[in-house]
């Protein structure tokens, strides 16, 4: 009911894609929230017509584009609940996702069928339902259109409304189950701080993964206060450069990576940053270096770059916001505070002692937003929360005597005895412009390894970075890659223990992987 709501209060106003949609090319790059709002009652329509019923699952996985997003509140306006998988996942990893919903119905598109998924879908399936092309013993939504509409199924508060997955950084996916007052409940802490930050109407591009319940909060907010929407495929700067110049957005909600990408759009003539009131980061801390880039990118008076901490199976949970008085030489591991009366947090101690910089503990958050559990796999959600309801986040940190939360590193990519990698990478970016990326993992001897990318992927000057790391732990020499070949997840992460394993796999037994090893290997 996310659009037809939103119309009921400002039918008239705009979003504007990039992007044709597969489900609904008729729409154009340019529609009403109204005709959204149509839209999603149409597809509904169409899965009722093709057998989808309350309570059924209905996995998404085809190409890109907002339509992912369009079918999930089609199949939850009938009751359905929606599963949605990136469109990156290989075809195994989807299989095998497929099998733990229990022969769903399974919305996906021809090019998927033909090159991606095992044939084997169709019997781990109830039915396969096609948002564009043809496939034998497929259904076509096209071939659905002008059926006959039918009502809205509302279910209640406590059933299962969305899945999503979550990065898979560690391995392959896991299934999280999110239910209408768990979204709720994220909902409500982020309005509460747009609200008073962001009084007028304003223009808001948003660049979220479209399989991530991040997007529906962001969308939420968005559209209940009236800001014109645009939203985005494409990261490309040149892209997003052209299309900022001229729309002149007020927010940008995109990833942390996604903003990196942009750091050169502040030098940018056209100035397509340059009417930004809040800049709107979740996911992961953000470093220094692109924060006050950003910032400074644009002439509002007093703007704000706001970061979210959080994780897909609870939601934001401590936030922090960044003014232009904010330098290079700040703590960009602080991450902030919880929302007051609506998330906590607390960090645990490892080894019997007090968590501290030097001593980092495990951080866990206590929210209402927190996931009911992992399709299938309930003993690993029970693992992670405590009687009392903490949920533990995989991430170590400490808390300063003020009580803001400082993460330093996730509990898997702790390299011991080397400190933060994360704050380690934040002094990099720092000090050397010509960054693109840094990576620190354990390498093969179990040194900390960088990994670098450069833009433009100009040669690494190496007589910089070592004055850069001087005051850093000892490390390899640093591995320079290009930015398209580190593997990443839906939302733009880096995989680091994907990334260790494949300097593992490159490196000659017996050696350490260093610069002159592997400069030159091609992917």
């Amino acid at each position: 009911m996310l659009f037809e709501r939103a119309a009921a209060r400002h039918g008239a106003n705009v979003l504007i894609l990039d992007h044709d949609l597969d489900a609904a090319p008729e729409l154009g790059r340019r529609a009403t929230v109204a005709e959204v709002a149509d839209l999603v009652d149409d597809l509904a329509s169409r899965l009722w017509a093709a057998g989808v019923r309350p309570s059924r699952r209905v996995v998404v996985y085809k190409a890109d584009g907002f339509d992912i997003t369009l079918l999930a509140c089609a199949a939850a306006r009938i009751g359905a609940v929606p599963v949605l998988l990136s469109p990156a996942l290989d075809g195994a990893t989807v299989a095998e996702l497929v099998r733990r919903t229990d022969r769903p119905f399974l919305v996906t598109d021809q090019e998927k069928l033909e090159n991606v998924l095992p044939e084997t879908v169709f019997d781990l399936a109830d039915r396969v339902v096609l948002t564009s092309g043809s496939y034998r013993d497929a259904v076509e939504l096209r071939a659905l259109a002008g059926v006959e509409r039918v009502k809205p199924v509302i279910m209640p508060a406590d059933h299962p409304t969305l899945i999503t997955h979550t990065s898979g950084t560690t391995g392959t996916p896991k299934l999280a189950v999110h239910t209408g007052f768990s979204l709720q409940s994220r909902y409500r802490p982020q309005a509460s701080v747009i609200a008073p930050l962001i009084p007028g109407r304003e223009t808001i591009a948003i660049h979220v993964s479209f399989v991530h319940s991040r997007l529906i909060t962001a969308l939420a907010i968005s559209l209940y206060r009236g800001f014109p929407l645009v939203v985005l495929r494409e990261s490309d700067p040149k892209h997003v450069g052209d299309l900022f110049a001229r729309l002149k957005p007020g927010i940008l909600e995109a990833h942390p990576n996604s903003f990196m990408e942009w750091e050169e759009l502040a030098q940018d003539p056209r100035g397509p940053l340059s009417n930004v009131k809040l800049f709107s980061s979740t996911f992961d801390a953000i470093h220094p270096r692109t924060v006050h880039r950003l910032l400074r990118a644009t002439r509002r008076r007093s703007p704000l770059f706001g970061q979210l901490y959080g994780q897909s199976e609870v939601g934001p949970a401590i936030v922090r916001g960044f003014t232009r008085r904010r330098t290079l030489d700040d703590d960009g591991r602080c991450v902030g505070m919880p929302f007051p009366g609506m998330t906590d947090v607390r960090v645990v101690s490892r080894d019997g002692n007090p968590p501290s910089e030097r001593n980092p503990g495990f951080i866990e958050v206590r929210s209402d937003g927190r996931i009911v559990t992992y399709l299938g796999e309930q003993d690993r959600y029970d693992a992670q929360v405590s009687a009392d309801g903490w949920w533990r986040m995989g991430d170590v940190g400490y808390r300063t005597k003020w009580g803001c939360v400082h993460l330093l590193d996730r509990e898997v990519d702790l390299i011991e005895g080397f400190g933060s990698t994360l704050a380690a990478e934040d002094t990099l970016f720092g000090q050397l412009p010509g960054l693109a990326e840094v990576i620190i993992i354990p390498g093969p001897d179990g040194r900390a390894v960088p990994v670098v990318c450069t833009k433009d992927d100009e040669p690494l000057d190496l007589a910089a970075w070592r004055r850069a790391a001087a005051s850093l732990p000892p490390m390899a020499e640093p591995v320079h890659r290009r930015l398209e070949e580190l593997p990443r997840t839906a939302t733009t992460k880096i995989k680091r223990l994907e990334l260790a394993r494949l300097l593992l796999a490159e490196a000659p037994q017996g050696t350490r992987v260093d610069v002159e090893d592997v400069e030159d290997v091609k992917p």
